[in-house]
Parts: structure tokens; sequence; C-alpha cells
């Protein structure tokens, strides 16, 4: 049980009443994967979980960055590979719950290095075929050469020029490296994929955004103060500020949020479908008590596979 679930889908889809239900089943802690839900305050904006939610499991990483620090994949990893090896210390499993891609893949891929350029050797390399790129990896880190995609010129190119310019092995440079469950992974991490029917979600997500208006987002907003470039890209801060300052009706401002909420949904639809491997379960399909029940069969059923797998190797 010292290995992570990941359940992960576009916003409003009900992630975290899944992932709370199914933690308070099996005794195990939630890590929030959101860029907004990290940071204090604006509860009501970011949509997190209620206080009967929270109390289901114990979570981690909601509300732990003031809105004036900036944040980014970096320092969500350190963060939540922190909260993921405490978990893990109480002999208890970490379940990663949210929908923004980029951390989610920072957690699972982990983070290319900060090298400095040389133009001659990336002229060089861009000048190479995709054979000859390859080989080249090949003969300088057969490991990463068995996993990365041979077909992706921008991560073999990156792939050779850290061997070139480190004398090491990427696969060595980069933290984490192997540890997913998506495309070109060899070692799989237990996920799954939720989502809705377009329809629902998108029904979802207008009666959420009413909410946040009946319960007070306005007046949350016009109590914050300064917030980082990194906090000021929540969807719906913009328009409620305009709304504020009189430049935005309300009913405006509603139906604006509604629709960047929903053109937001359908982008994280697309890029989930595209980059994991993910069991996918459609929860327009299944009661909310089914769709628990179905995770934790899959989760069983994969935890015992790779087990199985592992004693063979041994």
């Amino acid at each position: 049980m010292r290995r992570k679930l990941f359940i992960v889908g576009p916003t409003a889809t009900g992630k975290s009443e899944l992932a709370a239900d199914l933690a308070h089943e099996i005794g195990a802690e939630i890590v929030s994967v959101d860029a907004f839900q990290i940071y204090r305050g604006l509860d009501l904006l970011t949509a997190k979980p209620d206080a009967s939610t929270l109390a289901k499991a114990r979570h981690h990483l909601i509300g732990i960055a003031p809105l004036h620090e900036e944040m980014n994949a970096k320092k969500y990893r350190h963060a939540a590979s922190r909260a993921i090896q405490e978990i893990h210390s109480r002999g208890k499993l970490a379940i990663v719950v949210g929908g923004s891609g980029l951390y989610i893949k920072a957690l699972t891929h982990g983070l290319m290095p900060t090298l400095k350029s040389d133009l001659k050797l990336r002229e060089k390399l861009n000048a190479m075929s995709l054979d000859e790129l390859g080989t080249q990896l090949a003969r300088l880190d057969p490991e990463a050469a068995r996993k990365i995609d041979t077909k992706n010129r921008r991560r073999l190119v990156r792939a050779v020029e850290i061997c070139l310019l480190t004398g090491k092995v990427a696969s060595e440079v980069v933290a984490g490296v192997g540890d997913s469950g998506w495309p070109g992974s060899a070692i799989p991490v237990t996920g799954v994929f939720v989502f809705r029917d377009r329809e629902e979600l998108y029904q979802r997500i207008n009666e959420r955004v009413e909410s946040m208006f009946e319960h007070g987002v306005i007046d949350e907003v016009r109590a914050t103060g300064a917030t980082s470039a990194t906090a000021s890209q929540m969807i719906g801060l913009r328009q409620i500020r305009e709304l504020l300052d009189g430049r935005m009706s309300l009913l405006q401002c509603i139906a604006e949020i509604q629709q960047a909420t929903r053109r937001y949904a359908k982008r994280q639809l697309t890029w989930f479908r595209r980059q994991t491997n993910f069991f996918s379960l459609n929860l327009s399909l299944l009661s909310h008590n089914e769709s628990v029940k179905c995770i934790l069969l899959r989760m069983r059923s994969e935890l015992r596979r790779v087990s199985e797998v592992r004693t063979t190797d041994d």
C-alpha cells in the first residue's frame, strides 16, 4: 500500500467527494493537486472541499500558500513529495486528487533541470534525424532510450542535450523519471481518470458558479489583498473585480465565469485523454457509492497485479 493512487479529471466532476469517501473507506490520506486550492483564502472561488468532505479524511496542500506568493510546478512537486513521504511513513496510501495537469505531470514525470543553453549544440541536435537522435540517446542513456517517445523530437533532443551537457545519464538527472502512469513509462502508477457526460458536466459547472454567488463569493473577493501573478489566474477573479469596479453587470459576470470554466473543463478533458493511461470512469453512468466501489475494486486489482509482477521479477 506504499503507493499512490491518482484520481484526475476536469473541474466540477466530483473528484473531491469521491476521493474523500474512498480515503475514509480504506484509511488513506488525500494530497490535493490543484493550482489554486493550494492558496489560502478564496475558498468559494476555488471550490475548495467543504467542511464535511474535509472531515472524512486528512487532506494535504489545501490552503497552505498566501495569495501573494508565486507558485509553480517545482514548488508544488517539492511540497507534494514531502506530504506523500509523510503519509507513507504512517503506513497509509496517498490518494492524489485534482485536475491541474502541469502539477500532476511534475509529480509523475519529475522536472527537467534548468541547464545553461548551448546554441551550437542545440543547432547540431536539431539538424539530426529522429533515428540519429534515438541512436545517440541509446548510446548515452539506454534506460531513457527505452522509455522515451522516439517520435517526440523535442524530448529526444532534450534528453541527448542533458547527457552531453551534464556528463550524466538523463534518467538520473531528471528527478522521478519512470515513476509515471503515462505513455512511455515502464512503471505504471495506479490511476483513475474520472469524467462526466458533457451536458451534465456543463450543468454542474453552471450550478456551481451560481452557488458561489449565492454564498458570498463577491464579498470573498472584495476582502482579498494583493495576489501573485499565479493566483491572479484563478477563473472568476478578474471578472468579479471588474464587477466590483462597476465595469461589469452581475449577470454578465456570472455568465463569463460559467463560460470560462466550461472552456477550462473542455481543455482538461482533452489533456487527460491524451496524456494518461489511467483507467477511465464515466461518473454519469454510476451512483456515487457505485463509483467509490468501482475505484476500490480497480485499485485493489492493480495493486495485486503489481505485487505479483514484482514477486516474479524477484
